[in-house]
């Protein structure tokens, strides 16, 4: 089985991502690290030096090689829905979970995060909104269930995943 989360930056992919690969007894990759792998340096750096739309070609190549690969967790870049061919690939080759956080959420667990270059701006929370509001219909294009990660700790959403999955009829009970 595949499981992919998407979502906002910060809305718990990775954490989140971690415990349900050990719960499922599935490898985890986040595709970001994957990518940072491979360059020898950070994301950021890349962006700034590359631009956008080269990490983007980038990014889509290492989501279509990680959706093809053997049943694993997958946690994505906040942006990779962007590309139709991602949401394509995602949708079609995993189970896709969307962590869903409303701009508040996220704000409230980001503000003193330095290392998100997308929210070193004047004002990050109106660039979270705008975020939301751009991506959150991709998201839910993608995703085959939807989970609010308002208050929960990290254990229930993982929990809540799983009991979505076991609905789904994807996932044997361990």
């Amino acid at each position: 089985m595949k499981v992919s989360l998407i979502g906002l930056p910060g809305s718990g992919k990775s954490t989140v991502g971690r415990q349900l690969a050990r719960r499922l007894q599935l490898p985890f990759f986040d595709s970001d690290h994957v990518i940072e792998q491979r360059l020898g340096c950070s994301i950021r750096e890349y962006f700034e030096r590359e631009g956008e739309v080269r990490f983007r070609d980038l990014e889509a190549s290492v989501i279509d090689e990680l959706t093809l690969s053997s049943a694993a967790v997958l946690s994505t870049g906040g942006g990779a829905v962007l590309r139709p061919e991602n949401r394509q690939n995602l949708h079609s080759r995993a189970q896709v979970v969307y962590l869903n956080s409303s701009p508040d959420d996220l704000f409230r667990r980001l503000r003193h995060d330095k290392s998100r270059p997308l929210l070193q701006v004047a004002d990050p929370l109106q660039r979270l909104r705008d975020l939301y509001a751009q991506r959150d219909p991709l998201y839910r294009e993608t995703a085959h269930f939807q989970v609010d990660t308002g208050r929960p700790s990290v254990a229930t959403l993982v929990n809540m995943i799983v009991m979505q999955l076991e609905l789904a009829g994807t996932q044997s009970s361990h």
